[in-house]
Parts: structure tokens; sequence; C-alpha cells
């Protein structure tokens, strides 16, 4: 029983130390950033289903075209959205480390499932599926390190290049979802602007009401996922910068 009470006395201990700091603090705060890179996430899945909205508007000759491409978008998004899973599970590790209970560090290994491969058509290099796989291996080992601020201080040092990377895969990401958003605006809204002149007011009027009210609907649509892209971009920005914050505060080795 003493053993045990011990034991209990030296584990309220460590978690003390690693978190009564200033910057055990900060390490907190920043993990509790990491559902900002929820934007990201649903722009990766409006990316998934650009074929779906695309398709009624689409000319049939390129249909086929695009149900290919469609196939593969398919297979890559499946590793884009890995890259916010295993970043969020870094970040969470962290601030686990730093004393924040509300993690589960288990969650978040599983959370990252298996690895990632290089889609170069889209700007997800290697050296991107590199640095994943290294944030990947230091959230399995977090599960087994003390709750100190030493952890967590060598948490962040070996974290800091994989994790650049990993952000500078999102953005390039975020970079491809905005083209393909544009082109599909330049197709919803062209094939609208240019069909909607040559109905009939007179014998058509309900379809053309139907399709100058889809045409507003898109115009409000696209709109707002522009607004979506920039709050995407700003808040993998603010990560970076924290993660420099953090980075400049370490003490010397």
């Amino acid at each position: 029983m003493k053993r045990l009470c011990l034991l209990l006395c030296l584990l309220a201990l460590l978690t003390g130390c690693a978190s009564s700091t200033p910057r055990m603090a900060a390490v907190r705060a920043f993990a509790a950033d990491a559902p900002k890179l929820g934007a990201y996430h649903e722009l990766t899945e409006r990316y998934r289903n650009t074929y779906q909205r695309q398709q009624p508007y689409m000319y049939p000759a390129a249909d086929a075209r695009e149900q290919l491409l469609d196939a593969r978008r398919q297979q890559a998004c499946d590793d884009f959205v890995k890259l916010q899973y295993g970043l969020q599970a870094y970040m969470r590790a962290l601030g686990k480390l730093a004393g924040d209970n509300q993690y589960d560090l288990e969650d978040q290994v599983k959370s990252i499932g298996s690895g990632i491969k290089a889609w170069p058509d889209s700007g997800l290099e290697d050296r991107h599926v590199n640095a994943y796989a290294g944030l990947t291996r230091l959230v399995a080992r977090a599960l087994t390190r003390p709750l100190q601020e030493s952890t967590v201080d060598q948490l962040l040092r070996e974290g800091s290049a994989p994790m650049q990377q990993v952000l500078d895969a999102m953005a390039t990401l975020l970079r491809l979802y905005s083209k393909s958003s544009d082109n599909e605006e330049d197709l919803v809204l062209g094939m609208l602007e240019s069909e909607i002149p040559f109905l009939d007011a007179n014998r058509e009027r309900l379809l053309l009401a139907l399709a100058k009210a889809k045409q507003q609907e898109k115009q409000a649509e696209f709109r707002l996922i522009g607004l979506r892209f920039t709050l995407a971009r700003n808040n993998l920005d603010l990560i970076a910068q924290k993660q420099r914050a953090l980075l400049d505060h370490l003490p010397a080795d």
C-alpha cells in the first residue's frame, strides 16, 4: 500500500512538473488549436466530391474523362486527409505530455492509421510523405514517455522539421483545391450564364426561375468557399507561427 501511494505521488509530481510553467501552458494552448485544422478537412472533402457537383453541368464528351479523374481523386483524398490527422495527433501528444489530460495518446495513435504515398501531380511529394511518417513515429513514441518538460522539449525539437513539411503539404493541397474550385466555378456559372439568356421568358417561366435561383445559389456558394479557403490558410499560418514561437523559447541543449 505504501509503495502504491509513493508511486501515485511520484506520478502527480511528474505531471505537476510538466504543467506548472508558462512554457508548458503555451504548449497546451498550441495543442488546443488542433481543431482549427477542421477547415482543411472540410475543403479536402469538398475537393473529393468535385465530380458529383460538376457532373450535371458537363457536356457528355467530358464525362468519361472526369470519371477517371474522380477515381484517382478519391484515392488521393484518403491520403490528403491523413495529413491533418497526423498533425493533430502530434499537437495533442504535445498537449498531453505538457499536462493536458483531455487527450488520450492511444486514441491519437489510432487516428493516424496506415501510411500515405506521394501524389506528385497534386504536389504531395516524397518529402511530405517522409515527414508525415516522422510525425507518426513521434506520436507513437510519446505513449511511453514520462510527463516531463524535458520530454516536451525533445518532442518539439524532433517534430520541428517534419511538422513544417506537413504544413507545407497542406498549404500546397489547399492551392490545388482552390484552383479546382475556380475551374468548377467557371464551368457551373459559365454554363448558367450562357444558357439562361436563351430561355423563353413566356413559355419557360418556371425553368427560367429555377435557373436564376440556381445561379444565385451557386454564386453565394462560391463566395462562401472563397472565405473558407482564406480561413484554412490563415489557420495553417497561425499554427506555423505558434510552432516557431515554441521553438524560439526552447532552452539550449
